[in-house]
């Protein structure tokens, strides 16, 4: 049994990896502040389920406050076995809109649990980055050995700084890192400002789907309990690597939604808008290095997994319906 601390555990990908950690017998401390970079109802859902599970303990804070280092609490006078840092703020449009908030959480946040590491002599750090990070035109499938310095918008930018300063910590002070990027995920109790969770929604609710440019943009997605396994595998000694997790089956936008038409038995009133130039016209993953170091491949295929997340919309459409999907 191993003892981990995980950030962003209220949200969609830091849950689901808390859960999967405790269901194979470890404990967890998760902290998050649960802020409102979207709808703070569907966090706290997920919270009151991880703090139902025998084995997690939460601390309410906020990873990009210096403070956190030196205010006792379940963070400060433990040791863990690794640092599974999720926190972030994400979301390629909005880091257009506030980039300093993206550079306070994804730079500053990495920094501070890095310090934690060095300081408490924890040896293992996992950072989640983003496929967002190779640019406007990588090579399809897109390796990690593709170009990460032309980063097209904040988000991107800030998850480069935090993976820069990720290695300087490897370096200096021996600290094993592993850097997963992480392309597209999506999943039941996913996060509400992206496509499929989205389009789920306002599919179910016959409200018109909002998309930007002519639906042709296309996406590598990756179910969420692909991603967690991939991110758990992630926790063994690799001394500094950077590992892509990302979906196997490639889907255009407008492929996407007559999916979601054929699982649901609805018609979408889609309604096209200019395009927006922080969106990144195609991403796929080369998941060889993962299935290489970690024995991982994607399993869930994306008819199965938006299958589950549209069952799981049924079951909690009493008040999912009024999750804002801005």
């Amino acid at each position: 049994m191993a003892h981990y601390l995980v950030t962003g555990a209220a949200g969609f990908i830091g849950a689901r990896t808390s859960t999967m950690l405790i269901e194979q017998g470890h404990t967890v401390v998760g902290i998050d502040n649960i802020n409102d970079a979207y709808d703070p109802r569907m966090k706290e859902y997920r919270l009151k389920k991880l703090q139902a599970l025998k084995g997690f303990e939460f601390v309410r804070d906020d990873i990009s406050d210096k403070g956190i280092l030196h205010r006792q609490s379940a963070i400060t006078n433990r040791k863990f076995d690794g640092v599974i840092n999720l926190a972030a703020r994400a979301g390629v449009r909005f880091s257009v809109e506030n980039p300093w908030v993206f550079l306070e959480s994804n730079v500053m946040g990495t920094l501070n649990m890095l310090e934690l590491c060095r300081h408490s002599g924890c040896k293992k750090f996992i950072l989640a980055s983003t496929s967002s990070i190779y640019g406007e035109n990588p090579q399809y499938p897109t390796p990690e050995t593709a170009s990460s310095s032309e980063p097209m918008q904040p988000y991107a930018a800030s998850k480069k700084g935090a993976e820069a300063l990720a290695h300087s910590y490897h370096h200096l002070f021996d600290i094993d890192v592993t850097i997963v990027r992480y392309f597209t995920v999506y999943g039941p109790a996913g996060r509400p400002d992206l496509a499929i969770f989205r389009f789920v929604k306002w599919i179910m609710e016959g409200e018109p789907i909002r998309i930007n440019g002519d639906g042709k943009q296309s996406r590598g997605f990756t179910y969420v309990d692909d991603i967690a396994r991939g991110t758990i595998a992630a926790l063994k000694p690799l001394g500094y690597e950077v590992i892509n997790l990302g979906g196997h089956e490639v889907i255009s936008i407008n492929g996407l939604v007559e999916l979601i038409e054929e699982l649901t038995g609805k018609k979408a009133n889609v309604q096209y808008g200019p395009p927006n130039l922080a969106d990144m016209t195609m991403n796929q993953a080369d998941v060889t290095k993962a299935r290489e170091m970690l024995g991982w491949n994607p399993q869930v295929k994306l008819a199965e997994g938006i299958g589950n997340l549209i069952e799981w919309y049924k079951s909690e459409q009493s008040w999912a319906k009024d999750i804002l999907t801005p």
